[in-house]
C-alpha cells in the first residue's frame, strides 16, 4: 500500500530511481543488476540531444480554501491520474517522534467518516487501477491511476480522507506495528541497512533531515494518539496541499467535481509551521567508523553537502552524478569495479532536497581488498573530475540518459502528473516542468567541473566507514 521513500525522487535518472532508493532505504548498496556484467563496456560515440520537447499544457487555479489545483488534459488513453501532494515530510516530524510523517502516511489508508479501512484499494484495484503513496523528507504524496470513468469517485475519496479521517487508537496501533516491521526489514535485517540510515544521520548536524524518514523503533513507540491527531489537524489541510489531475476528462466537468468535493472543505485558520533551521556550511572533514552484524564486505560512504533541488547548480550536479556512476561506462564503475577490481560496488547519488541536499559516493570493497585502498581510489576519481573537464562524449551520454528518463516519465498520465506536481511543490514553480529538460541540455563541461570543484572538497566531506562488528566471544564453560 505504501512505497514510503526516504527522499523525493530527483528529476533525474527516472529508470534508476528504484535502485537509488533501494540503496538509501533497504540498504542494498548496489548499482542496477543489469550493470554488473564483466564484459568490456563498449566505446560509443554519443551526441547530446537538442530536440525541442513539446510543452506539457496545464491549467492552474487556487480554491477559496487555499487548495492549489493543476490539471492537464490527455485523451490518448481512457485513464486519469490523481496526485495529492502535502507539504509535510519527515523534516516536519515532531521532536522526539522521528518516522512520524511516514507513520501518518499509513494511517491515511485506514477508515474515514464515509469509507471503511482499505476501501481505497477496492475503489482502485477492483476497477483495474492502482493506488499508492510515499513519504520523503519534504513531502507526503498520495496517488491513484484509474479508468477515467472512475475519476469522480477517486476525487471524492481523496477529499474525504483530507478532512474526515478516523484517527483512533486501533488504526494507530496497527499501522505503527506495520511501520516498525518496515524498519526491521529495511534497516536492521539487510547487511547495509544501518549504513543507509547512518548515511543520512551522520551527514547533517542541525537540520531535521538528520532524522531518516523511516525513523526509529524507540521514537515510534513513544508516539501517542494525541500526537497523531495534532499532526493531522496541523498539516492535512487544503492550503497545505496541491491536487494534480492528468488524463482523460472534460475540463468543465472536472472543475465542477473538484469544486464539489474539495471546495467544500473549510479553510483552516492559523499559520502552518515550517522548518526554519538551516544546515551550517561544513568547514572540516568529519569521519565516522561504524559497525553492524552480518556485513559481508566493508564499505565506505562519502557525502558532500549541496544546495537544494531548485538551485541554479542542481542540473549540473545531476549531470556530474550521472558521469560518476550511471552505467558501466561511468567513471566509478570503469575504474574501481572493471579496471582495478578493487570494489564490488561503486555508486553515487544526487540526493537533492528542498533545503540542502547531498551528493553521495559509496564503495563496497571487493573480497580480500583493503577498504582504505578502495576509498583512495574513489577519491582519485573525484579529484580527476575536479581537475579536468569531462569529455564531450561523457557529457553527451550523461545528458541523454537523464533527458531520456524524463521523457519516458511523460509517456503516461501518471508520469506527467508526477512531474507536474514535483515542479510545483519541490521546485516551487509548475512551469519548471516545461523548462527543466532545456536546463539539462544547456549544462556544459565547464558547469560540471565548476560544481565538482565547488562542492567535492575535503572540508565539505563526511566519511563513514562501515564494517562487520567483531564476533562476540562465547562465554567460557
Amino acid at each position: 500500500m505504501s512505497e514510503s521513500s526516504p527522499r523525493p525522487i530527483p528529476l533525474r535518472r527516472i529508470g534508476l530511481a528504484a535502485a537509488c532508493l533501494s540503496l538509501l532505504l533497504t540498504g542494498s548498496a548496489a548499482v542496477p543488476a543489469a550493470e554488473h556484467s564483466q564484459q568490456r563496456p563498449p566505446a560509443v560515440a554519443v551526441r547530446a540531444t537538442s530536440s525541442p520537447v513539446p510543452p506539457l499544457k496545464f491549467r492552474q487555479r487556487v480554491l477559496a480554501n487555499g487548495l492549489r489545483v493543476l490539471t492537464s488534459e490527455d485523451r490518448r488513453t481512457p485513464t486519469a491520474a490523481i496526485y495529492v501532494w502535502y507539504r509535510v515530510g519527515s523534516k516536519d516530524d515532531p521532536q522526539g517522534r522521528s518516522g512520524f510523517a511516514h507513520l501518518f502516511e499509513h494511517m491515511m489508508f485506514k477508515s474515514t467518516k464515509n469509507m471503511k479501512s482499505e476501501m481505497l484499494d477496492r475503489l482502485t484495484e477492483d476497477v483495474g487501477g492502482e493506488n499508492n503513496a510515499f513519504t520523503s523528507d519534504d513531502v507526503t504524496v498520495y496517488h491513484e491511476t484509474v479508468p477515467s470513468n472512475y475519476l469522480e469517485t477517486l476525487l471524492w475519496a481523496e477529499a474525504d480522507r483530507m478532512v474526515n479521517l478516523n484517527v483512533d487508537q486501533g488504526n494507530f496501533a496497527s499501522e505503527r506495528d506495520v511501520v516498525k516491521e518496515e524498519y526491521r526489514q529495511s534497516v536492521l535485517a539487510p547487511p547495509y541497512g544501518r549504513l543507509s540510515w547512518l548515511t543520512v544521520n551522520r551527514s547533517y548536524t542541525r537540520h531535521p533531515y538528520k532524522r531518516p524518514t523511516i525513523g526509529s523503533i524507540e521514537e515510534l513507540n513513544a508516539a501517542t494518539i494525541a500526537n497523531v491527531r495534532s499532526f493531522y489537524q496541523t498539516f492535512y489541510r487544503p492550503d497545505n496541499a496541491t491536487l494534480v489531475v492528468v488524463g482523460d476528462f472534460e475540463p468543465k466537468q472536472l472543475d465542477a467535481w473538484i469544486d464539489r468535493y474539495f471546495g467544500r472543505i473549510p479553510k483552516r485558520s492559523g499559520p502552518i509551521p515550517r522548518v526554519a533551521v538551516r544546515e551550517p556550511t561544513r568547514t572540516a572533514e568529519r569521519r565516522y567508523n561504524e559497525t553492524a552484524p552480518n556485513v559481508p564486505l566493508p564499505a565506505v560512504v562519502m557525502t558532500y553537502l549541496t544546495p537544494g533541488i531548485a538551485s541554479a547548480d542542481a542540473d549540473a550536479i545531476q549531470v556530474l552524478d550521472a558521469i560518476l556512476s550511471d552505467g558501466e561506462s561511468s567513471r566509478l564503475y570503469r575504474s574501481l569495479v572493471y579496471t582495478q577490481q578493487i570494489a564490488a560496488e561503486a555508486y553515487s547519488y544526487a540526493d537533492l532536497r528542498t533545503d540542502n541536499g547531498l551528493l553521495i559516493v559509496g564503495v563496497v570493497a571487493a573480497g580480500g581488498k583493503d577498504l582504505g585502498a578502495a576509498e583512495k581510489a574513489a577519491l582519485a576519481e573525484i579529484e580527476k573530475v575536479r581537475a579536468q573537464p569531462v569529455s564531450a562524449a561523457e557529457l553527451a551520454k550523461a545528458k541523454n540518459r537523464l533527458i531520456t528518463g524524463a521523457l519516458r516519465e511523460r509517456e503516461t498520465a501518471d508520469g506527467k502528473a508526477s512531474a507536474l506536481g514535483a515542479a510545483a511543490v519541490l521546485l516551487g514553480d509548475p512551469n519548471r516542468v516545461n523548462t527543466d529538460i532545456a536546463r539539462l541540455q544547456a549544462v556544459t563541461a565547464a558547469d560540471v567541473r565548476r560544481v565538482a570543484r565547488q562542492y567535492l572538497t575535503q572540508k565539505n566531506r563526511v566519511v563513514i566507514r562501515y564494517a562487520a562488528a567483531p564476533a562476540k566471544k562465547e562465554p567460557a564453560r
